[in-house]
Formats: C-alpha cells, sequence, structure tokens
C-alpha cells in the first residue's frame, strides 16, 4: 500500500477542516444533527474522491437522519468546497458514519463500571 505524500495528508487535513465548517455553519437542513462532527477525511491521489467520516452524537435515529440530510445537501457541499480551496479537481465525497467515539464513549463507562463494582467487595 503506498503511504500517503505530504501534499496529499495537507489537501486531506484542509478538506475536513472546510467540512467541518460547512456541516457546522452553512447547512440549514434540519435532519442533520447539530452535535454533528468530521473525525477524518481521506483525498484520493488523483483528488477524485474523498471519505469523510462523520461522528454524531445521539441514537441510530439522530445518525440515519443525519447522514440522509448530508446526502441531500451533497451538491451544496461540493459546491462549498470548490469555492473554498482552488484545487485541480473538486472531490466526490463519501460520508461514513464514525462510531469509534462513541465505542470509546461505551467503553469508558463499562470499565467504570467494573471498577466501582470491585471496591464495593
Amino acid at each position: 500500500m503506498k503511504k500517503n505524500s505530504i501534499k496529499n495528508t495537507r489537501v486531506s487535513g484542509e478538506v475536513q477542516k472546510v467540512l467541518s465548517e460547512i456541516i457546522r455553519g452553512e447547512i440549514k437542513d434540519p435532519r442533520i444533527s447539530p452535535m454533528t462532527s468530521v473525525v477524518q477525511a481521506y483525498v484520493a491521489p488523483d483528488l477524485k474522491t474523498c471519505k469523510a467520516y462523520i461522528s454524531v452524537l445521539g441514537d441510530e435515529e439522530a445518525q440515519k437522519n443525519t447522514l440522509e440530510g448530508l446526502q441531500s445537501a451533497m451538491g451544496y457541499i461540493r459546491r462549498q468546497l470548490a469555492r473554498e480551496l482552488n484545487l485541480r479537481n473538486t472531490p466526490e465525497i463519501t460520508f461514513i458514519l464514525d462510531q469509534s467515539i462513541e465505542y470509546g464513549v461505551s467503553m469508558s463507562k463499562l470499565i467504570d463500571e467494573v471498577v466501582s463494582g470491585g471496591e464495593d467487595s
């Protein structure tokens, strides 16, 4: 597997930052949860595609609605991304739900339960 170049890493970071700003401040879709964050963005070396991992704080219904809202706002998001970033190609974005933060919180709760249960004995 080819290691990402410094340029590609920089472009991915910039895309992640701009996507976060667009989702947080410019999209008015009520389906999109206000507690949505872009965890990571990976832009392909040819700048044609981008995988954006998003995290949504809330139940499964909120996560599903947020993904639907982002998919329906895809054209607007790409247009804003093209205006903000001067790239040869504006990547086609694929939103992927990242549940690592939620998983970490649940594991932390389980660890706390085990630790507090051990103190009672």
